[in-house]
């Protein structure tokens, strides 16, 4: 099977059977039945995990672009879906026994590693820190990760199918275990991601101007990084890595509200759950009755948009 393409449907035998018997023999209760399994089943969950992905990435963003005062800050770009990912795909392939401890705890344990090595090469911790510092190191650091991701798959044949699959970053397998393996980590993090929201104003008068104000900038850079490996993990262990989401929509949300944080995350988390779930049914629509991955759409929007924010940041 392609990369690039899967089933347009996910229906179960018995619907398949079905659908393919001519319509004289299929009575109207068949069909209404036929039509509410596809929806209750198949769509509902799939754009419910759609646009929780969506607002957990958008949230993410914010926090990255806050906690490190860097318009060009995102899960993607420095490296914490590719952590993610790495994470993910040597559990799938070396050390299938690690599964045990869930594919959240995977991906969490990839990503918050990398985001912490890119944080230090990038010395973000430190006021007045260079942003294309942090951003070099977040590229470099991903493109490493990609490649130990490629290697891992190369190495285990058997498995590379899926994990390219997923490494796409696709909804077509989205049920409602996915919806419910999903919804508690999003949950907590979108409240914590709200409850530092007037944190993050703060955080971007600079460091000096938060410890003058009696605030830690410190402890704030902690937890809005723990905030991000949680919605980026739970996204990244459910639906595969989803680019540039949280680069794009800050900055969508920034032109109607302006940079009060307050405003900013809940109107980010609404657009990004609208862009991804957008992309979602345009993934279906391209190239019927097969299926593009809407992480490739989403990188097919985003990467334009991310050398624009370069050439006029610099």
């Amino acid at each position: 099977m392609s990369l690039f393409s899967f089933s347009a449907f996910s229906l179960s035998p018995r619907l398949s059977l079905i659908a393919l018997l001519p319509s004289h023999f299929v009575d109207d209760a068949t069909l209404s039945d036929i039509g509410f399994r596809i929806v209750s089943d198949i769509r509902l969950p799939r754009a419910l995990v759609a646009a929780l992905s969506g607002s957990a990435l958008a949230a993410a963003g914010v926090i990255m672009q806050g906690i490190t005062n860097n318009p060009l800050a995102s899960p993607s770009v420095l490296g914490i879906n590719a952590g993610a990912a790495l994470g993910m795909a040597f559990v799938s392939t070396l050390a299938p026994w690690m599964g045990l401890f869930g594919t959240n705890t995977a991906a969490l344990m990839g990503g918050g590693i990398v985001w912490a090595v890119v944080m230090l090469l990038g010395s973000s911790w430190r006021s007045g820190s260079d942003h294309s510092k942090l951003v070099l190191a977040g590229v470099a650091i991903s493109a490493l990760c990609a490649a130990l991701t490629k290697a891992m798959v190369i190495l285990e044949e058997d498995q590379a199918t899926g994990v390219f699959i997923w490494l796409a970053g696709s909804f077509a397998d989205a049920r409602w275990p996915a919806w419910f393996h999903l919804w508690p980590w999003v949950l907590c993090g979108s409240i914590g991601a709200i409850l530092i929201s007037a944190k993050l104003n703060v955080l971007q008068l600079g460091d000096d101007y938060a410890i003058n104000l009696g605030m830690s900038p410190t402890r704030y850079k902690i937890v809005g990084s723990v905030l991000v490996l949680v919605l980026v993990a739970s996204v990244v262990s459910t639906a595969g890595s989803l680019g540039f989401v949280g680069l794009l929509v800050p900055h969508m949300a920034r032109l109607l509200v302006g940079i009060d944080h307050r405003k900013l995350m809940p109107l980010s988390m609404l657009i990004g759950a609208c862009l991804v779930v957008g992309a979602d049914i345009l993934s279906r629509a391209i190239v019927f009755p097969m299926e593009t991955p809407a992480g490739a759409l989403l990188a097919l929007i985003g990467a334009p948009f991310f050398i624009y924010l370069v050439k006029r940041s610099s």
